[in-house]
């Protein structure tokens, strides 16, 4: 498969943080930071540099700048494979790959992330994480909306969860999902290949939604009556300067603010529906 590097000049630690989870939903696969740049590596027949710069345009990065550049094969698997490091969050859940070592932590998951995004390491999974160990998951139901790798739906099951079920619009992070889930044992997950026009004809006790502002701001409404009366929703990929936005709409979509957490720039807001 050939593949295309896009250059995104920006020194900005938060502008490429949102980058990558904006590039991540749209066909973009591998990530590499310079002292100067963001580079981002998408199979050259999925997106073009015209659907690129209107992708920045929409959201809101209209003066981005930026070069592409053909590139020769590579197996990105080995390339992951060289960089791809255990993580422990909260001190209690270890996430590593198959080739690591066990890690000892409480709650262990061995996630093999191929294509998909979510392997613990960008801010905004890990805060997820640290909020789904505040909550109590057991015998719930989960909705696990934007699912990547299956990692947060890996993690309710883990925590006793009854039920997850687990969504995502790529064919690859669905197939990712469904092989991170036997990888893990895993017997209560469904991984489903649907995006956002997917419709439930049932409530949840907890709706998660690790996406980005535009996807969650466009569905929140939706999601929020997928959430049982007194249940949760939580939600990231959220910049801190975007929170009152996210809690307006969650406003008038029924639900109310529980927490907010935080970590360099980034945020993840817990509602209750109540």
């Amino acid at each position: 498969m050939k593949y295309t590097q896009y250059e995104f000049f920006t020194k900005d630690e938060l502008e490429r943080d949102w980058l990558v989870s904006i590039l991540s939903d749209n066909y973009f696969e591998g990530f590499e930071e310079t002292n100067e740049s963001l580079k981002a590596f998408v199979p050259s027949d999925s997106i073009n540099e015209v659907q690129v710069r209107e992708l920045l345009h929409d959201n809101d990065f209209r003066e981005m700048e930026f070069e592409c550049s053909e590139m020769e094969e590579k197996n990105w698997n080995e390339e992951w494979e060289k960089n791809f490091d255990p993580v422990i969050i909260a001190k209690r859940v270890g996430i590593r790959a198959p080739f690591h070592k066990e890690m000892g932590t409480e709650y262990e998951l061995v996630i093999e992330p191929k294509m998909s995004f979510g392997t613990g390491h960008h801010s905004t999974t890990a805060l997820v994480i640290e909020q789904m160990l505040n909550e109590v998951f057991d015998g719930k139901s989960v909705l696990d909306f934007g699912s990547g790798t299956g990692v947060l739906a890996i993690l309710a099951e883990k925590l006793k969860a009854a039920k997850i079920v687990a969504i995502d619009n790529e064919q690859w992070a669905y197939e990712n999902c469904i092989e991170n889930a036997e990888r893990n044992g895993s017997v209560n997950i469904e991984c489903i290949h649907g995006d956002d026009s997917h419709t439930f004809n049932e409530q949840f006790d907890v709706v998660l939604a690790n996406i980005n502002r535009h996807v969650i701001l466009k569905n929140i409404a939706t999601w929020s009556g997928y959430v049982e009366q007194g249940g949760l929703m939580i939600t990231s990929g959220i910049l801190q300067a975007d929170e009152r936005d996210v809690v307006l709409a969650a406003r008038e979509a029924g639900l109310k603010k529980k927490e907010t957490m935080h970590h360099e720039g980034w945020i993840a807001i817990s509602f209750t529906k109540d």
